[in-house]
């Protein structure tokens, strides 16, 4: 083991973005050109041209799916750091102090020079659709340099996405965080984030997985997208012996545990209303990681994670709007 002092639960690695949220009605989404309720990725310019239409009346905060779920850690009292990439441009220092005010510990050193911090242009129409316009930027800038030796092996588990493997030197930092927290002997985890991107980069993951990743997240599309079938039950039967976990997120029907000698299905929390699935998965996430944080069962750990996601889709956007703390403590006891 090694002697560094373990300081965090979790340091997740990933997409630093800026979400900018604000409310239109559809006849903005006409005269935009924005076909409502897709998420499309945008350059810069357009990126640009959106943005002056809406900073006087916007909500701004850090975004990402990494991140997300490293702010629902924060949520459920765990000790947490990013890693990420920003410019120290007006969007930048909003991530910064935005993620840092939840209790993030954040220090990448930011970009000076072009390209600007990512964001994700979110217009919401009056019957609440989201109509999403995403610009990497700078996030995409991501370097082996980036990742700090000391904070991966003072982190008890480093939380990956896998939108990073789309850049050749973010792949690098990754691979490298990964080696880090296995020569620590500290866990590695993965999120394969979308069915698209495992078809970008299947073989890759794949060797990714048998390589460096102790838990894997992922939904039933990805799972299956990853070894090329229809079949969830042959999807498992494959990734079964290449990871010490995996675990699937369905939806409405909960969630499935699998090890190299067990299948543990886990029933979805109750939820009274469904608004909202973005961020659902990150959440989940985040309870799962900081119940194995806390050394709790796989089941619990699972329970966690369904309290989590419940929580999120209870309303709009990524971030939980209650404790997440107190809602563990009144769930589970």
């Amino acid at each position: 083991m090694s002697k560094t002092e373990i300081i965090y639960d979790v340091v997740a690695v990933g997409n630093a973005i800026v979400d900018v949220i604000a409310k239109k009605e559809d006849s903005f989404l006409a005269e935009h050109n924005l076909p409502k309720g897709i998420m499309s990725l945008i350059d810069e310019k357009r990126a640009d041209e959106l943005y002056k239409y809406i900073q006087d009346d916007c909500i701004r905060c850090s975004g990402g799916s990494a991140a997300n779920t490293i702010a629902g850690i924060a949520s459920l009292g765990g000790k947490p750091a990013f890693i990420g990439k920003v410019r120290d441009d007006e969007l930048g220092q909003i991530f910064k102090k935005d993620i840092s005010e939840l209790g993030v510990h954040f220090d990448t050193a930011p970009l000076i020079e072009p390209p600007p911090t990512a964001s994700c242009l979110i217009i919401v129409s009056p019957d609440a659709e989201r109509t999403m316009n995403t610009y990497l930027g700078a996030c995409a800038r991501l370097a082996p340099k980036d990742i700090t030796e000391e904070l991966i092996k003072s982190s008890k588990i480093t939380y990956m996405e896998g939108y990073l493997w789309d850049e050749d030197e973010a792949k690098a930092a990754m691979v490298k965080a990964g080696t880090i927290a296995h020569s620590a002997n500290r866990k590695v985890s993965l999120t394969l984030s979308d069915p698209f991107c495992v078809d970008r980069h299947r073989g890759e993951f794949l060797g990714l997985i048998d390589n460096l990743v102790d838990i894997l997240f992922c939904n039933e599309a990805e799972l299956c997208s990853l070894y090329r079938t229809q079949s969830l039950n042959d999807a498992i039967e494959n990734i079964r012996n290449e990871c010490e976990i995996t675990v699937v997120t369905c939806g409405k029907h909960g969630s499935i545990i699998v090890t190299a000698d067990s299948t543990i299905k886990i029933e979805a929390e109750f939820t009274e209303k469904l608004v909202d699935t973005t961020g659902a998965g990150d959440s989940f996430a985040a309870g799962f990681l900081m119940g194995y944080a806390q050394e709790k069962p796989l089941e619990t750990c699972a329970k966690m994670g369904g309290i989590a996601a419940s929580e999120i889709i209870s309303h709009y956007g990524a971030r939980p709007e209650t404790s997440l703390a107190e809602l563990m403590k009144k769930k589970l006891g």
